[in-house]
């Protein structure tokens, strides 16, 4: 009787045991899942990543922001082929988490880079252009003053 009792107790906390872990644990399919958006998210940071540097931005902070998220997809990926479910879905989310906000911050760096290589080019054009209309009169003046001095000098003489 004892006995029988004692397997019973055993048998039930092993079932709420069990049945705890299968309700509350991450299912492959959702883990992969939570994994592929994560890797999909991480892919387009780095387009705009890419499309601000090309711009001529500073990517340094954001090259930092994107290879903590990558790590912790790295993670993901080592987790999802362990078969830690709840970790990679954990991690994955941490990884999108972090990259929160990220394509606002590429596109504004990207705008202000191409705005200030706007007022470059034009600050570089307008400003080449005036020294070389104000060497051009300068010089015309310069020549026309000489050319006074010497026709003064010649006719004085």
């Amino acid at each position: 009787m004892k006995n029988r009792f004692a397997v019973l107790v055993l048998l039930a906390v092993l079932w709420l045991a069990c049945s705890g872990a299968v309700c509350h644990g991450a299912s492959e399919a959702d883990a992969r899942s939570t994994v592929a958006s994560a890797d999909q998210r991480v892919s387009v940071c780095y387009s705009a990543v890419a499309d601000a540097e090309k711009a001529g931005a500073n990517v340094s902070g954001l090259l930092v922001t994107l290879n903590d998220a990558g790590m912790l997809l790295s993670e993901a990926h080592l987790s999802l082929i362990n078969g830690s479910y709840d970790l990679a879905s954990g991690l994955a989310g941490q990884c999108v988490t972090k990259l929160n906000g990220f394509d606002n911050d590429a596109d504004s760096l990207r705008a202000s880079a191409s705005q200030a290589r706007f007022v470059d080019f034009w600050v570089n054009v307008v400003g080449s252009a005036v020294g070389a209309i104000a060497v051009a009169v300068g010089g015309f003046l310069v020549w026309r003053f000489l050319k006074r001095k010497s026709v003064v000098k010649a006719g004085g003489v």
